[in-house]
């Protein structure tokens, strides 16, 4: 078995993968890493651990000490400018985030086919993998609770909104969330549209943020919950 981490801005992701299906998955906030040996124990039965870190040097070494605790080889991920069928054409290939790269090396195990890749999380971001297996480039932008942050951040009048999104929003707490979520649809529906025009491509979305964007969309989508962590299991297989 072998335990694969994503440590993204906001929340660990983590799963254990024996054969074909994944037997344990939890998460926790970035902010509490220092839990991140308790939760160890879950992998407990893993042989080694896989990981990939957009979080920084303070949470890479927990990371490192929570697999050293259990005696585990651990095996970090970096973005490289070729691996398992993927091409980086990133302009300095070792600059796109790992998590990033796991997405889309994921993608490519999944299918053959063109794809944009989705990751909604502190960040949105939305890759396009051509059926070569080039990525072709990508977008980021601030996630959905990101938007609403800088909003009430920044202005002197809209508040931290809890609302709900509406097709016709008629009070500012809709307006925001709304609007931010038509901004997220955007983008991603602007670069499928984009990849489309060279021919069919599917669109894979990811993240904690993504069942908020899905329901918004124009463009078909399928979920992949797990696309980071099956990345990461792919680059080690």
């Amino acid at each position: 078995m072998i335990a694969a981490i994503d440590a993204g801005n906001s929340r660990i992701k983590w799963g254990v993968r024996d054969g074909a299906s994944w037997r344990e998955q939890g998460n926790l906030p970035t902010e509490d890493v220092d839990r991140l040996a308790d939760a160890a124990n879950l992998w407990a039965n893993a042989t080694d651990v896989v990981a990939c870190c957009v979080a920084g040097p303070a949470v890479e070494a927990a990371i490192e000490a929570a697999a050293a605790a259990f005696g585990r080889r651990l095996r970090w991920v970096r973005s490289t400018a070729a691996a398992h069928g993927v091409r980086n054409g990133y302009e300095r290939p070792e600059r796109l985030g790992a998590d990033r790269w796991a997405a889309m090396i994921g993608a490519r195990g999944m299918t053959l086919d063109a794809c944009l890749v989705v990751c909604a999380g502190t960040a949105t971001t939305v890759d396009w993998l051509d059926a070569a297996g080039d990525f072709r480039g990508g977008l980021i932008l601030p996630g959905v609770r990101l938007m609403c942050a800088a909003l009430a951040r920044n202005t002197a009048q809209l508040p931290v909104a809890e609302g709900e999104y509406r097709g016709e929003p008629r009070n500012t707490m809709d307006a925001i969330i709304s609007g931010c979520l038509h901004a997220q649809a955007g983008a991603i529906e602007r670069m499928y549209a984009r990849a489309a025009s060279e021919g069919a491509v599917r669109c894979l979305m990811t993240g904690g943020a993504a069942y908020r964007i899905a329901p918004c969309l124009g463009i078909p989508y399928t979920m992949e919950e797990m696309l980071v962590l099956d990345g990461l299991l792919r680059c080690v297989s």
